[in-house]
């Protein structure tokens, strides 16, 4: 799976999972929204859950993320085209947000939908670059696996609701 990134470069570039991903030839940034191919995005404002039903897309076309400060990260900055998508309750493993609820970095992101969509390992091989990265997938090991076991959206919906009820 092809993974893309809108770039924004508004976080701290020492920071940035997104330009670290691309240095590693891992992920492929853009500038533009005209530059970013089409595919599933990964959008927190999306009406529909990111399922293992939406694999045959992301592989057939990309995996895109957003890359801006959570500042900016409202629903006017996704007008990307493709099949918008919204990543099931997760919790951070990054230094900055650890165990904060949907505060995600674009490597976790990616590595959490890469899990969902049936990719693990190649979740794993981009969480290795970053000494946090195992932590991730060790918080949220069990819902990726049960999100990775539905069907659709409406199954990752109903999954996810049994977590926001522990919370």
């Amino acid at each position: 799976m092809d993974l893309h990134v809108r770039y924004e470069g508004d976080d701290d570039p020492d920071k940035c999972t997104a330009r670290k991903l691309a240095r590693f030839d891992l992920a492929e940034l853009h500038r533009s929204d005209r530059a970013t191919p089409y595919g599933v995005v990964l959008n927190p404002h999306a009406e529909r859950a990111l399922s293992p039903a939406d694999a045959a897309v992301a592989a057939e076309n990309a995996l895109v993320a957003l890359d801006c400060s959570w500042e900016s990260a409202g629903e006017k900055m996704f007008t990307l085209p493709g099949e918008h998508r919204a990543l099931p309750y997760l919790v951070a493993g990054n230094p900055v947000n650890f165990g904060r609820p949907m505060r995600l970095t674009t490597v976790e992101a990616f590595a959490a939908a890469l899990a969902i969509l049936g990719e693990p390992e190649h979740a794993e091989r981009i969480m290795a670059k970053f000494t946090w990265g195992e932590t991730f997938l060790d918080l949220n090991e069990e819902p990726l696996r049960r999100y990775a076991d539905c069907e659709d959206s409406a199954e990752v919906v109903a999954v996810q609701q049994e977590y926001l009820d522990r919370e």
